[in-house]
């Protein structure tokens, strides 16, 4: 009879816990959705095709034609410096040159990129935007403000 006793304590005690935790997880879920909605309706979000403002921005043009230069005088460089080495001595100057390569297209493409993020920054403060995100990232929603950022940057 005692080990009766102690299983229904169990069973009671288990049941007000289940009791207890699903009231909490209501009450989380009714605090959350409100807060969610009033999120929605009070925030703003842009969404922008940033692939293609970088594209369409003017000053791509003449940096992808300094950096195909640059890649062509890389290649004459290692060619007329690499004659002489041994296979390891090519390889570790290769790795260089392509550091420098790479270095060279940051330092390139980083003003570019500033210009269009000041872009972005401006039409989204112009609109009232609090988030601007990638429209690749975005399956729906979201204010597109790609083309007033492209013809900010033509300005």
């Amino acid at each position: 009879m005692v080990k009766l006793q102690k299983k229904q304590v169990k069973i009671v005690s288990v049941l007000i816990a289940l009791v207890f935790i699903g009231s909490v997880v209501a009450l989380a879920l009714t605090q959350s959705g409100s807060g969610i909605a009033s999120a929605a309706s009070s925030s703003n979000v842009g969404v922008i095709d940033y692939r293609q403002v970088m594209a369409q921005h003017p000053d791509l043009a003449s940096a992808n034609t300094e950096m195909q230069q640059a890649v062509q005088d890389a290649q004459k460089d290692f060619q007329e410096k690499s004659a002489n080495m041994s296979d390891q001595e090519k390889s570790d100057y290769y790795q260089q040159t392509q550091q420098r390569l790479q270095q060279k297209q940051q330092e390139l493409i980083d003003p570019i990129q500033k210009k269009v993020e000041e872009a972005v920054k401006g039409v989204a403060d112009a609109k009232g935007l609090s988030v601007v995100l990638d429209k690749n990232s975005v399956i729906y929603g979201g204010q597109d403000i790609t083309q007033d950022v492209a013809k900010k940057i033509a300005k």
